[in-house]
């Protein structure tokens, strides 16, 4: 109760008048559920009942409190936002820190409404030339906010912070935080946009060289900004160091009320991710494929860590341990292909998978058959989930994205046996799908279940760029990183001679 009286004493005294505030929270119908097995939970949330706050029934009183003030502290902190908010800096600092925090889906109303206000500055063109907004820090973070949230900001807003020949102006060496800001925005930059690439570049070098003179703290501070910019990186992992690095001498209107609310939630939600990690653990143990097939990863754990991190919402509590099914099974036939299966059998498994006839795996080996059963029985429970929750049968879409990841698989696999060096293209488009990308997010569009129509599935079907692109990132990044670490099957080092091979070829 005391971090809570902190908490309410920082809104009435701060130095802008706000007004008495409500904090009766509201009911909600909507539950912040843990998969089905409610069991599993020993925290209780469905106390944060505010309509944007979605949490799952539990039992205990002491954790029933801690869910109230809860609410309480997000009622508190919702009506400084809404008020603080309309200053356009103090709006953009304050939409800035709970993104970083990862708890925008708790204020996803008031943070739209911001943003539409902050899209006005530069449509209506005083982002240009007016002294108040010439300051690097507020164009760099408006123009990252509104790009992430989907509004189009010409990288032209940076053109005042350059001299007559086109270079970013020196004077700017000084200005850290802006520096840090226009670094973090230069993330954002499409193909073409020349401004912002060279504002990657000037504000890399400028920080870099910085370091050796700042303090530790400022420095810290500034190395984790070029090793981690927040848009390559994700809140979940990140948000642990924002205090300790924003918050030293601030004493701010809203960042200790913000402390409240981030402390309480962190402890909630890694409460729930527990209780999946819990529900995935005794999933995968009851499946019992790490007894059956000696060979394959046992790794539930790292499979979760995907899971948590496409679908960080705490809401999507089902959603991530559903997720977690499929990619699972991802690394175990990528197992299969890669470390134990015959060419011969790797081909009959292809067949079985795109055939998808469970009474037809006879002439399959029994680890196969095994594999094959459980990779069937999952995605029919699937697709039975996403039909009864969402009113469409996914199997077709599913049955075909596995049929596919198999293909691409035993492409690589004939290339291993006979020695084949493909060309670049042939590599990246085929390891495209073999990254396993498609399998995960044609899962994910069906659990979501927003926007499922016939033309949109026709769509996903056909594999579409915003997949493809993902893909192929992924792709490139997983094989940069296999060949800095040890190599211990043959095809790994085949793998690796061959990636590189390739990477040569290209850079050439």
């Amino acid at each position: 109760m005391a971090l809570f009286s902190k908490a309410i004493s920082a809104v009435y005294n701060a130095p802008k008048n706000i007004p008495h505030i409500q904090l009766t929270p509201k009911p909600s119908s909507q539950k912040w559920s843990t998969a089905q097995d409610h069991g599993l939970l020993s925290t209780p949330l469905h106390l944060l009942t505010d309509s944007k706050t979605n949490y799952a029934n539990t039992i205990t009183r002491e954790d029933d409190d801690i869910c109230f003030l809860h609410a309480l502290k997000l009622d508190v902190f919702r009506h400084v936002l809404r008020k603080l908010g309309e200053e356009a800096v103090e709006g953009l600092n304050m939409i800035d820190a709970v993104q970083r925090l990862g708890i925008d889906h708790h204020f996803q109303e008031e943070i739209d409404q911001i943003l539409q206000q902050q899209h006005l500055i530069i449509t209506s063109g005083s982002a240009h030339g007016a002294d108040h907004h010439s300051d690097l820090h507020e164009v760099a973070v408006r123009f990252r906010l509104l790009r992430q949230q989907g509004y189009f900001v010409p990288d032209d807003v940076f053109k005042k912070f350059k001299e007559s020949d086109g270079s970013f102006k020196q004077m700017l060496s000084e200005d850290i935080k802006g520096l840090m800001s226009l670094y973090e925005a230069s993330q954002l930059s499409i193909e073409g946009e020349d401004t912002l690439d060279e504002a990657g570049k000037f504000s890399w070098h400028l920080l870099n060289t910085s370091l050796s003179h700042l303090d530790h703290h400022q420095a810290r501070v500034v190395g984790n900004t070029l090793s981690n910019p927040h848009h390559k990186s994700l809140a979940t992992f990140m948000a642990k160091n924002f205090f300790s690095t924003n918050s030293r001498g601030t004493n701010n209107r809203w960042l200790n009320i913000l402390q409240e609310v981030a402390k309480t939630e962190f402890s909630m939600v890694r409460s729930l991710h527990q209780k999946e990690i819990v529900q995935i653990s005794k999933w995968w143990k009851e499946l019992g494929l790490a007894k059956e097939l000696k060979f394959a990863r046992d790794q539930p754990v790292k499979w979760y860590i995907w899971s948590m991190a496409c679908l960080a919402d705490p809401n999507l509590s089902e959603e991530r341990v559903e997720l977690t099914k499929p990619i699972s099974f991802i690394y175990l036939i990528d197992d299969i292909f890669d470390v134990y299966g015959t060419l011969d059998e790797l081909i009959l498994f292809t067949e079985a998978v795109k055939r998808w006839e469970i009474g037809d795996i006879e002439h399959l080996p029994d680890y196969m058959k095994i594999c094959f059963k459980a990779l069937h029985d999952m995605t029919n429970e699937i697709s039975s989930k996403v039909y009864q929750k969402h009113g469409w049968n996914p199997l077709h879409s599913l049955r075909k994205t596995w049929g596919s990841l198999c293909t691409a698989f035993l492409v690589e696999a004939k290339w291993f046996k006979s020695g084949h060096l493909p060309k670049a293209e042939d590599y990246l488009k085929n390891g495209i799908v073999s990254s396993g990308v498609n399998v995960v997010m044609v899962h994910i569009f069906f659990l979501l279940g927003q926007g499922i129509t016939k033309q949109s599935v026709e769509l996903l079907d056909e594999t579409p760029a915003i997949i493809s692109s993902a893909a192929a990132i992924l792709r490139l990044w997983d094989d940069l990183g296999s060949a800095e670490v040890s190599l211990y099957s043959y095809q790994a080092r085949c793998k690796h001679v061959l990636f590189i091979s390739l990477a040569v070829n290209v850079l050439m």
